[in-house]
C-alpha cells in the first residue's frame, strides 16, 4: 500500500513559504503609469521609490499634502518621470470617487494599480458613511477605487492590479450579518482580518470579472515590516508598538521589492487570481475562499458603495 504523503498544516505552511528566497525583476517600467494608494510610508513609499527607479510615472492617493510634496520631491531626484499626487481620506468614499475621478480625467491608460492603503484598529470606530473603519478603509474604499478605474484598466491592457493584503486574513471576523461590529465586542485582529478577508474575497470575484481582458489582478503579503499601520490608535498602541513590535520587524524596502517584482516581471504575465506572500504563491486561509459568500460579499460591498446601480462590470 501507498504511504500517504505528510503535508504540513497551512498554518506552517505559511512560515516556510515566508522564509523562501524571495524572487527579483530588472524589467524596466519606463513611462508606465503606476498609481498607488497610502505612498507616503512603510510598503506604500518604497514600492513608490522602487518603481520610481525603474522608470515609471508615479500617481500617488494620500492623505497628506505635506508628505506628498516632500515625497513628490525625492522622486524628482532619482527619476526623470514626475509624480503626481491626489489627496483623499479613504474613510470618506466621496473622497475616493473624486480622486477616481481627477485620475481618469487626466491619465488616458493606468498600466499598474496598487492599493495599499490601510489601517488597523484597536476600537470600534464608524466612517462618515456608517461602515466599521477597518472594513470601510482597508476593504470597501479600495473596491470602490478599483471598480472607478476598472475600465480604464481593461483599455490599458496589459496591466496589472495588485491589493496589498495581509496574513492578518487569516484572523478572520468577517460576519456577513454584522458587518458593522454592531452586536458583538470589537477585536482588533478580527476587524482587521474580516476587511483583509473581504478583500481577497472580492478579489476572486473580479478576477473572473477580468478574465480574457488583458487585466491580472493579485493579492500580496508585504511580510512581516515596518509601518506607520495603527499609528492612529493613540500613545499607549503607539509606545506599545515601538518598544515591542517594530524592533522586530524588517525594513519594508523587502516589500517594495516584492510589489516591483509583481508588478513588472515578465514571469508575472498572466498569473491572476493568486495571493503571494512577498513573491511566493501561498494558499490563503480556507474562510477566504469560500465563493458562495464571497459573492454576496461583493453584491453587498457594491450596495454599501453605491456601485449596485452602475454599470463599471459591464468591461
Amino acid at each position: 500500500m501507498k504511504k500517504k504523503r505528510f503535508e504540513l498544516p497551512d498554518e506552517l505552511k505559511l512560515i516556510v513559504i515566508g522564509r523562501l528566497p524571495q524572487k527579483n525583476s530588472t524589467e524596466s517600467m519606463d513611462g508606465k503609469v503606476c498609481v498607488i494608494t497610502g505612498t507616503t510610508s512603510g510598503v506604500g513609499y518604497q514600492a513608490a521609490i522602487r518603481l520610481a527607479k525603474a522608470g515609471a510615472k508615479i500617481v500617488m492617493v494620500v492623505r497628506n499634502r505635506e508628505k506628498a510634496e516632500k515625497l513628490c520631491a525625492e522622486i524628482c531626484s532619482i527619476s526623470s518621470q514626475t509624480p503626481d499626487y491626489y489627496l483623499a481620506d479613504f474613510s470618506r468614499l466621496e473622497e475616493v470617487r473624486k480622486a477616481a475621478g481627477a485620475i481618469l480625467a487626466k491619465y488616458p491608460r493606468i498600466d499598474v494599480l496598487i492599493n495599499n492603503a490601510g489601517v488597523h484598529m484597536t476600537t470600534r470606530q464608524l466612517t462618515d458613511d456608517g461602515n466599521e473603519m477597518a472594513f470601510g478603509v482597508n476593504h470597501l474604499a479600495s473596491f470602490l477605487f478599483t471598480s472607478l478605474l476598472l475600465k480604464r484598466m481593461v483599455e490599458s491592457a496589459p496591466s496589472r492590479i495588485i491589493y496589498v493584503n495581509s496574513e492578518g486574513h487569516r484572523f478572520n471576523g468577517l460576519k456577513i450579518n454584522d458587518l458593522t461590529w454592531a452586536s458583538r465586542r470589537y477585536r482588533g485582529l478580527s476587524g482587521y482580518g474580516a476587511s483583509k478577508t473581504a478583500q481577497l474575497m472580492t478579489i476572486w470575484e473580479l478576477n473572473d470579472l477580468l478574465k480574457g481582458k488583458g487585466v491580472t489582478i493579485n493579492a500580496m503579503h508585504p511580510g512581516a515590516v515596518k509601518s506607520n499601520i495603527g499609528h492612529n490608535n493613540g500613545i499607549l498602541y503607539n509606545l506599545y508598538s515601538r518598544i515591542l513590535i517594530q524592533p522586530m520587524l524588517k525594513n519594508p524596502k523587502v516589500s517594495g521589492e516584492a510589489i516591483y517584482y509583481l508588478a513588472s516581471s515578465p514571469d508575472m504575465k498572466g498569473v491572476t487570481g493568486k495571493f503571494f506572500n512577498l513573491t511566493n504563491e501561498e494558499i490563503p486561509a480556507p474562510h477566504a475562499m469560500n465563493r458562495d459568500l464571497g459573492k454576496q460579499v461583493f453584491e453587498i460591498s457594491k450596495v454599501l458603495t453605491h456601485l449596485d446601480k452602475d454599470n463599471h462590470y459591464e468591461i
